[in-house]
């Protein structure tokens, strides 16, 4: 396919595999050297590139965007992030005065990262650069120079992409009744929306995709908005789009999206990809289950409607038919009860050994009504029904919740694997349904919350 964009101010038009890494064509066709490959699967930030498209400017990995992502946006590289004429970025002169860099690999990445937040107005830098690995110097003194650059007026050049993007002349689907006629035509084709996990399948299983469908042209798959009582959803919303939407209405859910991998990979993945790719440690399913979510699949003209929680079939089975996509996700505006806790090994940018997202109704010191779901306890997101049964109708006591424990043996088996053992996940989750008591009780249980 043909492909045009912006690279570094200037128009490339050129002829590129569909599925060929925006790194490998810096680094291979044009001699972007600056741009690194490193994990070459978005975890280390050190391919980190500035996209700026029609919604605003973004900070993504390029290692994990396909060419096929690109018509009608411009990028800039570590070498664009200076004018024509050698002026410096504000980031980077502050990078040279605090002494921010050391072995110089991971600077690119951390440089354009810190770059895009600026522009964007950031301040909040070590939540900026969780996805920029960087062993050597250490990071006191990039925040400082990250504080330093803050203030500085935003280069005129770093601006003006936006005022020239070209045209998008890409070959996806313009449209969700466009995706739906190709996907009748073509139902054994990939769907690529962010591509943070389908680009894995090439740069790391050397898959071939003969048939990716790119979602990025698809507006209408994208947003959240009010409907009444409830939340639609788009499938193609990026997960940092939706951290920011829902941080009032659900402050537990968004303070989670917060630690989602990284703002690159938040950036660029979408809640429909975590959805339908049917991991059993995706973070967003158990908290749609809690919520009574709604999964909106179309094939063609027909759509349905069904509890999120029926999707998931089996480990890698999802209820869905050849042909038919994720459309969207309906849930509660409001849920004051909710609550969201991640275990993992690291507090930034890790897969969670343990994820339970829990939603009680309690009226009159009685469980109403508990909607309880996990994962990365079972072979898909699950929900504890045995434990919510132990709970509707008893006072909502600790004594109450402490009773509820052994029906986690019920609901789950989970699998030891090098995250966690069954037995650590088994307690762990049991662990959570107490947390949950005392969180609602007004204690303080986060992990940055509590001291000695």
């Amino acid at each position: 396919m043909q492909i045009s964009f912006l690279l570094n101010g200037e128009t490339v038009t050129a002829d590129c595999a569909p599925t060929e890494t925006l790194l490998d064509f810096l680094r291979l066709r044009r001699g972007l050297t600056g741009t690194k490959e490193g994990c070459n699967e978005g975890d280390c930030g050190a391919c980190t590139v500035m996209v700026t498209d029609a919604d605003g400017v973004r900070a993504l990995n390029a290692c994990l965007l396909f060419m096929g992502q690109l018509p009608g946006t411009a990028v800039r590289t570590i070498e664009g992030i200076s004018d024509a004429a050698g002026t410096l970025h504000p980031v980077q002169e502050a990078m040279v005065v605090h002494h921010g860099s050391q072995c110089g690999f991971c600077t690119p990445g951390v440089v354009v990262s810190l770059a895009v937040a600026q522009a964007e107005g950031r301040r909040n830098h070590d939540e900026v650069l969780a996805g920029n690995l960087c062993r050597c110097t250490g990071y006191a003194p990039i925040i400082r120079a990250a504080e330093a650059a803050a203030d500085a007026p935003v280069p005129v050049w770093m601006t003006a992409d936006a005022h020239h993007l070209p045209a998008d002349r890409g070959e996806a689907p313009a449209s969700s009744d466009a995706l739906a006629a190709l996907l009748l035509e073509r139902p054994e084709a990939t769907i690529v929306a962010g591509a943070t996990d389908v680009g894995l399948w090439v740069t790391k299983q050397l898959r071939d995709l003969p048939v990716p469908v790119f979602l990025n042209r698809c507006a209408d798959l994208r947003g959240v908005t009010r409907q009444g009582a409830m939340l639609r959803i788009g499938a193609a919303t990026p997960i940092e789009d939706l951290r920011k939407a829902v941080a009032d209405s659900h402050p537990a859910w968004a303070a989670m999206l917060s630690r989602y991998a990284s703002l690159q990979i938040r950036n660029a993945a979408t809640l429909g990809g975590n959805i339908a790719n049917g991991s059993p440690i995706g973070d967003n399913p158990p908290v749609l289950i809690a919520l009574g979510a709604e999964l909106h699949l179309r094939r063609g003209d027909a759509r349905r409607a069904i509890p999120i929680e029926s999707f998931f079939i089996a480990y890698g089975r999802q209820d869905r038919a050849p042909g038919e996509f994720v459309e969207a996700v309906t849930l509660p505006a409001t849920a004051p009860a909710l609550r969201v806790y991640t275990l993992s090994k690291r507090f930034d940018q890790d897969i969670s050994a343990v994820l339970g997202a829990f939603n009680l109704t309690v009226e009159d010191g009685k469980v109403q009504s508990a909607r309880i779901a996990f994962g990365g306890m079972a072979g898909t997101p699950q929900r504890a029904t045995a434990v919510e049964s132990a709970l509707v109708g008893r006072d909502w006591t600790l004594a109450s919740v402490l009773a509820a424990l052994p029906a986690f043996a019920q609901d789950f088996t989970p699998l030891s694997d090098m995250r966690a053992s069954a037995g650590y996940r088994l307690r762990a989750a049991q662990n959570l349904l107490v947390r949950y008591f005392h969180d609602l009780a007004g204690v303080a249980v986060q992990v940055r919350e509590v001291s000695a």
